[in-house]
C-alpha cells in the first residue's frame, strides 16, 4: 500500500457528471509527496462489485468513493482527511451520519445524526442538510452515507450480499466497526466539504429488500436509541 497516494473511486453511467465531478478533484490541493489517481469503474453490476474492482487496482492507503454527483468543494480536502486518518482507530470518514443506527437499519431515521451535506436537488434549488456538529474535529458513527467514503484500510465490499445500489454504504461501515475500526464524520461548522447533486425521486421498491438483508446480517449487532 502506498501511504503518499490518495485514490478517488468512482461508479459511472453519466459522463456529464461524471465530467462535473472530476472537475472539482482535479482542482484539490495536494499535499507535498502526496499523489492522486482518479478512477472511474463502468458498468459495474453492483456498487459493492465496482468498488472491489477498483479497490484492487489500486495501491493507494487512501480511498474516496464517491458518487458521480458529488461535488468536493473543501479544497484541503487531503490534508483534512489525513489529519483525521493520523488516529489508526479511525477506519473510515463520511460526511453525515448516525450515532446509532435505529431499528429499521435507515441512518436517517436516526434519533442523533451529525454532519453536513449541501444538496443540489433541482436547478435554482439549494438545501443545507446540516445536522448536529462534532464538538471536536469528528463524531464518531455508526452509519455514514455513501455519497462520500474515505478509507484508510481495505476491506472488502459484500457484495456477497449486496448485489444492487443500496445500504452498501452502511454494510461497510458495520464490517470496518466489526474489524474494530471506527467511523467518524468531520466537523464542518466552518463550511461544507461536499455538493451533492442527486435526482429527486421516489426510494426505489428494491431499497426494501436490501434493508431485509441489512437487517439479517447486522441486526443483532444494533443498539437503537428510544
Amino acid at each position: 500500500m502506498d501511504d503518499k497516494k490518495v485514490a478517488f473511486i468512482t461508479c459511472v453511467n453519466s459522463d456529464y457528471w461524471y465530467d462535473e465531478c472530476t472537475l472539482y478533484l482535479k482542482n484539490l490541493n495536494v499535499p507535498a509527496g502526496m499523489s492522486v489517481e482518479i478512477i472511474p469503474v463502468r458498468n459495474a453490476a453492483a456498487m459493492t462489485a465496482g468498488y472491489n474492482f477498483a479497490m484492487k487496482n489500486s495501491d493507494a492507503k487512501y480511498k474516496i468513493y464517491l458518487h458521480q454527483d458529488t461535488l468536493v468543494v473543501n479544497k484541503n480536502l487531503i490534508a483534512d482527511l489525513l489529519k483525521i486518518f493520523a488516529d489508526e482507530t479511525i477506519g473510515m470518514v463520511g460526511m453525515i451520519g448516525c450515532v446509532n443506527l435505529p431499528a429499521t437499519g435507515v441512518w436517517w431515521d436516526g434519533l442523533r445524526t451529525f454532519g453536513r451535506v449541501l444538496h443540489a436537488c433541482e436547478p435554482e434549488s439549494v438545501v443545507d442538510s446540516e445536522c448536529a456538529e462534532p464538538e471536536g474535529d469528528y463524531q464518531e458513527v455508526e452509519a455514514a452515507d455513501g455519497l462520500f467514503l474515505a478509507t484508510q484500510y481495505d476491506l472488502p465490499w459484500r457484495e456477497d450480499l449486496f448485489d444492487g445500489w443500496h445500504l452498501y454504504d452502511s454494510s461497510q461501515c458495520k464490517e470496518f466497526q466489526r474489524a474494530g475500526y471506527r467511523v467518524v464524520v468531520p466537523n464542518q461548522s466552518a463550511d461544507f466539504w461536499c455538493i451533492h447533486c442527486p435526482k429527486e425521486k421516489p426510494l426505489d421498491p428494491k431499497y426494501r429488500r436490501y434493508q431485509k438483508i441489512f437487517l439479517r446480517e447486522y441486526g443483532a449487532e444494533l443498539q437503537p436509541e428510544v
